[in-house]
Order: structure tokens, then sequence, then C-alpha cells
């Protein structure tokens, strides 16, 4: 995700009279801050109070839910122009408030799956894990021979297929807060299944 920013970021710097949005730079700039500061303090949060509790992983996705439905409200409630037709403009700052929310709850995921040592699934990073399916040794293989990689295809296939449903929801009802409430949704589903999840128990030494 913050690829395609520091590109933007650096197109936008080098060429701001030769484009039509002279000031869109400055949102890839404040998502790239919005995320490191995410992931700074999701960080040290998730080390303070344990990496691998089970009340961490709760709160830390339900604080994600939180910021998704916050943003949708800001859309929903009017702060921010939600039709579609709006993205074509340069810029509106209002905008700013709901691409900084999203950019910060979205290194709460990339800082949970290294928490729960699930580095193969970095949530937000496409082009790492195409890679690492392209080469993989053992791609082939049965699917109970391979976890790693069923897990980079399933979570390749969820973003590919949550970005083409979010694309028909949102030309439809031709409202970008819609696909945030159903986000928001979906992350409030996955903190209520890690309310339920099994403890892993360690076996005695």
């Amino acid at each position: 995700m913050q690829t395609g920013n520091t590109i933007f970021l650096g197109l936008g710097g080098a060429t701001p009279h030769t484009t039509s949005k002279p000031y869109g730079w400055s949102k890839s700039l404040l998502s790239i801050f919005s995320f490191c500061l995410g992931c700074l303090l999701f960080s040290h949060a998730t080390r303070y109070l344990g990496a691998l509790r089970r009340s961490t992983v709760v709160s830390s996705f339900l604080f994600q839910t939180l910021i998704i439905f916050t943003a949708a409200a800001v859309v929903q409630g009017g702060a921010v122009d939600g039709a579609l037709t709006t993205i074509e403009d340069d810029i509106d700052w209002w905008t700013m408030i709901p691409i900084a929310l999203l950019s910060f709850q979205s290194a709460g995921q990339i800082v949970g799956s290294r928490a729960l040592n699930l580095s193969e699934i970095p949530t937000v990073v496409v082009t790492s894990m195409l890679h690492d399916i392209a080469t993989d040794q053992k791609l082939l293989a049965g699917l109970g021979e391979n976890v790693k990689r069923n897990r980079r295809l399933c979570a390749f296939l969820g973003i590919l297929i949550g970005a083409i449903a979010g694309g028909f929801i949102a030309e439809g009802a031709e409202r970008m807060q819609i696909p945030l409430w159903i986000a928001g949704g979906v992350k409030l589903g996955v903190t209520m299944a890690w309310m339920v999840w099994p403890e892993k128990r360690r076996l005695p030494v």
C-alpha cells in the first residue's frame, strides 16, 4: 500500500505544475505518516501488553474496527463528500480525516500478523506475497503439506475478492461510506472470532 503512496508522493512533488491534481501528493504523505505512526504505537502497545494474550489481540482488532467505523461515520455524517465523483477533484482537505484513520488502522493489521508469527501474511503488501507464492519450492504440494502457501493464496484471493466486491458495492451505491461500513463489520466479526478462538497450549518441557 505504501509503495504506491511513495511513488505518488515522489511524482506529485516533482511535477506540481504539470498535473491536474497539484496537491494530490499530500494525501500520500499523510497516509505514509499515519501508517508509520500506527506501526509505532501498535507495536509498542502489543509488546507492552503481551503479543499473544487474547485480551491484547481482541483489543487491537476492536480498536481497528472502531477506527474504520469512525471513518465511515465521518463520511456518512457529511463532513466528507462520499460521492464517487469527488475522486476526480484535486483535493478536499476534509478527506484527509478518513485517509489518516484508515492508514493508521491498517498498521494494526501488519503488526498483528508479525506478533502472531504469521509473517507470510503481511495483509497490506501483495507484491511480496506474490513473490513468495511464485518462488515457493513446494508450490504444487498437497493442501496439507504447505500451510504457508495455503495462507498466502487465501490472503491474496481475499484481498482480490474484497477489492472487487468493494468496487461493485461503491459503484452501485455511488457512495464511499458503504464499503467502509461493510469493512468495519467484517473486522468486527474477526474481533469476535478472536474472543472464542481456542487457546494454543504449550506442551510441558
